[in-house]
């Protein structure tokens, strides 16, 4: 089997992550999620980790907050984005930008406050490689220190494929059949709009992995919710009125325990003992 490394690479390394995060949707997905972290991040300057930061859009709003932020990540175009963006913010630099794996984090033990992981897990087929990453993490973090760890819904497929349209495509109807039955999202089509290979979770299980790998959990919480179902979501995410109404209501909603595998993507927060 690919090791999910070349998978990761060779997919990142032709689609613009940081495009998919300036869209409306990666605009929802960015503001509920600095959201989120905010309420539990231990005040700054603390030692935070980035591992998967991707081109550093998380770091660099960490960093300007007064954080040491460490972004790692295993995609070479990433590093080069994140770096570029980390230059521009003169005097609140990403402390290091470095080539790593979620899997074997090259910080020694009790090192970081906190730790974002915001993409590994859902590229991690294999259960045996996410306790690994939730290991690693757990290693680094000091006791007390604070976990975001993402993952992507068991039903994200069947949602965006009947919201898109997708659903139109045999193919992709095939993909969300596949999903819905085990979790492991194959992309054969070579159309980067339907992803790469990943592992979409169901939010129980992701406590349960966060749980046997040591840590105390806190909450799992539902980062886009339904905004999906906002008529005209463009215009309106571009609406103060109406942007300020969605993101109350996606609060409201976030720990529905019936509405959190609604969500496109879901965050667990937990804490080391």
């Amino acid at each position: 089997m690919t090791d999910p490394i070349k998978k990761i690479t060779d997919y990142y390394g032709g689609f613009n992550e940081k495009d998919r995060l300036e869209s409306c949707f990666g605009q929802i997905e960015f503001v509920r999620s600095q959201q989120i972290i905010a309420r539990y991040l231990p005040g700054a300057p603390s030692v935070i980790l980035d591992v998967g930061g991707a081109a550093g859009r998380y770091s660099c709003w960490l960093a300007g907050l007064g954080y040491e932020v460490h972004l790692i990540d295993p995609v070479p175009k990433h590093l080069e984005q994140a770096k570029q963006a980390s230059v521009l913010q003169k005097g609140a630099e990403i402390a290091s930008c470095s080539l790593g794996d979620a899997r074997q984090l090259p910080f020694r033990d009790s090192f970081a406050d906190a730790l974002l992981l915001m993409g590994p897990l859902y590229h991690l087929g294999k259960v045996h490689d996410r306790i690994k990453a939730l290991k690693e993490a757990y290693r680094v973090l000091k006791k007390g220190g604070v976990l975001f760890a993402v993952i992507i819904s068991r039903y994200a497929s069947a949602i965006d494929g009947l919201h898109s349209g997708y659903y139109k495509d045999p193919e992709f109807r095939e993909i969300m059949q596949h999903d819905l039955k085990d979790g492991q999202h194959r992309n054969p089509t070579g159309n980067e709009l339907y992803f790469t290979d990943a592992y979409f979770q169901h939010p129980q299980e992701l406590r349960s992995e966060i749980e046997q790998a040591g840590f105390q959990h806190e909450a799992t919480i539902g980062i886009e919710g339904i905004s999906y179902m906002m008529r005209d979501l463009d215009v309106s995410w571009n609406t103060t009125e109406y942007r300020e109404f969605l993101l109350d209501i996606i609060q409201r909603l976030e720990c529905e325990p019936t509405l959190i595998g609604a969500s496109p993507h879901i965050m667990a927060v937990a804490y080391k003992n």
